[in-house]
């Protein structure tokens, strides 16, 4: 546990070193490019916060499985005004004769760093899709295969000589099982009914089964008719 404080440590010090060398740089260019004041201590915060910014959109979009082009752009382009600032102020620039390109450079950043910082904040972002609990659904057991009988050792009966006699259908036949009505649900459970059935389409694509619906809702089996009549 200490050598992980240790090193979470050593990591947050480098961080804040390389920060601050980088702001001296960026604060140091800027003043010499004809920007002096709070102004010139402005450019260093624009150029990091637009680097934390691109990289925080950037890293959202590769979770989200968005492209991070136009992130990915930004970053480069505020690293390459942080590094340009660093590099510049290592001896190879005469920072007492400043060249015009440069200070128009260093005029023009305002503008560029707050059109990024714009398309960044706007630019569309869609969360992550929570992850959708499998429905369980019973598991059935296949029936089993009606087993093969052997009819080869079994003597062929001989055909009978007695008229067949066709049995004629019963006069009358046992009238047919009417439907259960369906009972009227309470409006408080019709509106549970249709929530349960938007929330399995939403998820699954398909429509609710009436059955399935009525065992959520904790419904005796007479009611699968009324729960279907109003999905």
């Amino acid at each position: 546990m200490r050598a992980y404080l240790v090193r979470v440590d050593a990591v947050i010090v480098q961080a804040v070193i390389a920060g601050a060398l980088s702001f001296s740089h960026l604060h140091d260019l800027a003043s010499a490019a004809g920007q002096g004041g709070w102004k010139a201590w402005a450019y260093p915060v624009s150029v990091d916060l637009l680097l934390v910014a691109a990289w925080r959109r950037m890293r959202q979009a590769q979770r989200a499985g968005q492209a991070a082009g136009s992130p990915r752009l930004w970053f480069l382009v505020a690293l390459a005004a942080s590094l340009g600032a660093n590099i510049a102020t290592a001896g190879l620039l005469d920072l007492d004769h400043v060249p015009a390109s440069l200070r128009v450079v260093v005029a023009g950043w305002p503008a560029v760093a707050f059109f990024g910082g714009t398309l960044l904040a706007h630019a569309p972002h869609t969360p992550e899709a929570p992850a959708v609990p499998a429905t369980s659904t019973p598991a059935t057991e296949p029936h089993p295969a009606p087993a093969a009988v052997d009819t080869s050792d079994r003597s062929i009966p001989a055909p009978s000589t007695a008229p067949e006699v066709t049995a004629e259908p019963a006069a009358t036949q046992a009238p047919a099982s009417a439907p259960v009505p369906a009972v009227a649900l309470p409006p408080v459970l019709v509106d549970r009914v249709r929530a349960l059935a938007d929330e399995h389409r939403s998820t699954t694509g398909s429509p609710a089964d009436p059955d399935a619906v009525r065992a959520q809702l904790g419904l005796p089996p007479s009611m699968t008719a009324s729960v279907a009549a109003h999905l």
